[in-house]
């Protein structure tokens, strides 16, 4: 898998590879399962049951880093954060923001565009309870390294979803910049902000899980927070 995401020559060759990754056996069983037995209300729909590429701009220079596809959100649909209750609350933000053209996400083809954006996960499958293992984090690790590969030039910030996606992106200073990671590594939080020299600014925020967005820990108000930073960092208008 190494090599095959080291050989795509663009992001539409990496998304190609990406949708055809069959690595990790846990991954790749449950992904289909759901696809097979889809859920009451999408029983209609064709599910996509495989890993789901990143969306957005080539030439993005804020990217957003999730954890991992909804079972029934984006390993339904095929577009990451698509059709399901998190995306609901970050494309909202993302639009007003100005860094979407529409505050909804319910398909692939609903003319959703993001500027100067890209959305990608550290695990590219649906898992099980919406927990991938490091082990599953670390065997994905080469498509989000090649794809922060093929936007560097323009990548300026980077947004973490959460712990999960805090820490995968360290190993993408290394790997991809060249840039040895802080030791200790920064604690993970909402708005806690990490810069270094030759790479993409950090920022982190609470995922926009129901569990977070739904009691409130997650604000609307905290997201617009973030994502003015990001586009005051990335130099975004």
């Amino acid at each position: 898998m190494v090599a095959r995401a080291a050989r795509a020559t663009d992001l539409a060759d990496l998304d190609g590879a990406v949708s055809n990754c069959f690595a990790c056996p846990r991954l790749v069983s449950w992904r289909e399962e759901v696809a097979r037995t889809k859920r009451a209300a999408f029983r209609e729909q064709h599910y996509w049951g495989r890993p789901v590429p990143g969306f957005g701009t080539p030439d993005a220079r804020i990217g957003i880093l999730g954890l991992a596809p909804a079972a029934h959100g984006g390993n339904r649909t095929g577009r990451i954060f698509t059709g399901d209750r998190s995306g609901d609350v970050l494309f909202a933000a993302l639009h007003r923001a100005g860094l979407a053209n529409q505050p909804t996400s319910v398909a692939a083809d609903d003319g959703l565009t993001l500027r100067d954006t890209r959305i990608f996960a550290a695990v590219r499958c649906a898992p099980p309870d919406n927990k991938p293992t490091p082990a599953e984090r670390d065997t994905c690790a080469p498509w989000l390294h090649r794809e922060v590969g093929l936007i560097r030039p323009t990548l300026r910030v980077v947004v973490a979803l959460g712990a999960f996606a805090w820490a995968a992106w360290w190993p993408v200073l290394r790997d991809v910049y060249g840039v040895r990671p802080p030791s200790p590594r920064p604690a993970f939080g909402h708005g806690a902000h990490w810069s270094g020299t030759a790479a993409p600014e950090l920022l982190g925020c609470y995922h926009v899980s129901q569990q977070n967005t739904f009691t409130g820990r997650l604000t609307p108000l905290m997201l617009d927070d973030v994502f003015a930073r990001a586009k005051q960092l990335a130099g975004v208008d």
